[in-house]
């Protein structure tokens, strides 16, 4: 029986073996990561970079994205940038980049995301990037130009929109069937969830039948433009991809009032054969395989059967990615941080705030960076030797767009085994909060730092 005394001691050599490993295997970057040139060999050397985010409000994590992806177009040929974000606002956003006269600056073609969380998107650091991505665009030939592509599902209403567009345009008869099917969900007044509790609760007939009809006849017209063209439109691929959106939004929110693993995965696959459609539309235009960058939190791009969320069934887009492209072919980077402060709020829908992110509870991966490693710094938690000292899970903070400090440990930590999430972790112990281009009186108020319960 092993005595109390014996269990510290062993606790105390098991974290100075933690510390000695993060010590020897991580490395000291500057102001900018991008200017780690280990991080970007690893990053050039596969097809996609997957760059997360430990919450989506946080200053750091969006500019070190932002500059690392600069990299990878400038000195690597990257051809796209794929975001956690709805279809038609990304796309928006990608006319612009591309040269449409359509919005006269960064922060127009940013107004499209209206919708909570705006500030997830409409904010200083990305209007910056959208910015000197169109400058660099204006530059090239139109077949080198960077796409900017949104990958979530979560617009069906605005989807459903941009299908009637454009078929009122290419074909007034083909827009009257594809009306008849959409009205389908007419008397939810654009409220999706509305429509999915309805249907969960036998209150209304499903529209799952009409909208993979309409999917099925814009991707037979997609078909028929590729025989006969040898590819198919921006502007035909654009509405197959909104009535995508359609067809899995319809599913999802069917699915939001069954089992949260089920919406869950019903949402990253969407991510994922979303990105499979950017691939290979791509890869027609161009002619060779494409190299994109991911840009979203890292409970979706770190691999989740290396996470508690997988051991309950989650899969999530960095594990789809590997399974379905090779490891070999994706990188898969993480951020964390120790203390500071993010922007988020305090409910869904609520006004978004400048909170204080508490330090990192003892006995997580943020704790342990604070104590060994410096400020900021870059590991690649897969280097075998580092891996053996990590097989144990440790706790890891995810913030999403709520923050509740006051349950902390429930609301925002998981186990991982961050070797095998990860192939790349940045570090920086200190961060600060995104700015919204938009901050309401909430966001100007910086939050004071409370005093939390020591239980939580």
């Amino acid at each position: 029986m092993t005595s109390t005394r014996e269990r510290r001691h062993a606790e105390r050599a098991r974290e100075k073996q933690l510390r000695d490993a993060l010590r020897a295997h991580s490395r000291e970057i500057g102001e900018h990561a991008a200017d780690d040139e280990a991080l970007l060999a690893l990053l050039s050397s596969r097809r996609f970079a997957l760059l997360g985010e430990a919450s989506h409000g946080t200053h750091e994590f969006y500019e070190q994205r932002a500059e690392l992806t600069k990299r990878l177009i400038v000195d690597h040929g990257l051809d796209a940038v794929a975001v956690e974000a709805d279809w038609p606002d990304a796309r928006r956003v990608d006319r612009y980049v591309r040269g449409s006269p359509e919005d006269g600056s960064a922060e127009e073609a940013l107004r499209g995301f209206r919708r909570f969380p705006h500030w997830m998107w409409r904010n200083t650091v990305v209007r910056d990037f959208v910015g000197w991505l169109r400058q660099w665009n204006d530059a090239q030939p139109p077949e080198r130009r960077v796409g900017f592509y949104g990958l979530d599902l979560y617009s069906l209403s605005a989807s459903i929109e941009a299908v009637l567009a454009y078929l009122d345009d290419v074909d007034p008869e083909a827009a009257k069937r594809a009306r008849a099917r959409y009205a389908c969900f007419d008397h939810f007044h654009e409220d999706a969830q509305a429509y999915g509790y309805s249907v969960a609760f036998d209150l209304a007939p499903d529209c799952e039948q009409a909208v993979v009809q309409q999917l099925v006849e814009l991707r037979e017209r997609s078909i028929e433009a590729v025989e006969r063209e040898g590819y198919e439109s921006d502007a035909l691929f654009d509405a197959e991809q909104n009535a995508r959106v359609v067809r899995n939004a319809e599913e999802y929110y069917r699915a939001m009032f069954g089992r949260r693993v089920s919406s869950w995965n019903l949402r990253d696959r969407h991510m994922v054969d979303t990105l499979q459609a950017i691939d290979a539309h791509l890869a027609q235009r161009l002619g060779r395989e494409p190299r994109i960058a991911l840009w979203a939190h890292n409970s979706h791009l770190g691999d989740a059967s290396a996470t508690e969320m997988g051991a309950e069934g989650q899969w999530n887009v960095g594990q789809l990615m590997r399974e379905r492209y090779g490891a070999h072919r994706c990188t898969l980077v993480g951020f964390t941080t120790f203390q500071g402060s993010v922007t988020a709020a305090s409910d869904w829908g609520a006004a978004e705030q400048r909170k204080s992110v508490r330090p990192g509870l003892a006995g997580s991966f943020e704790a342990l960076f604070h104590e060994a490693g410096p400020e900021r710094f870059a590991l690649h938690p897969n280097d075998p030797r580092f891996a053996k000292a990590f097989v144990e899970p440790m706790l890891e903070r995810a913030i999403g767009v709520i923050y509740l400090p006051e349950s902390e440990r429930r609301s925002h930590y998981f186990h991982a085994r961050l070797p095998a999430q990860f192939d790349a972790v940045l570090h920086f112990d200190v961060t600060h909060a995104l700015e919204p281009l938009d901050p309401g009186a909430h966001w100007r108020i910086e939050e004071v730092p409370e005093t939390w319960p020591s239980g939580v």
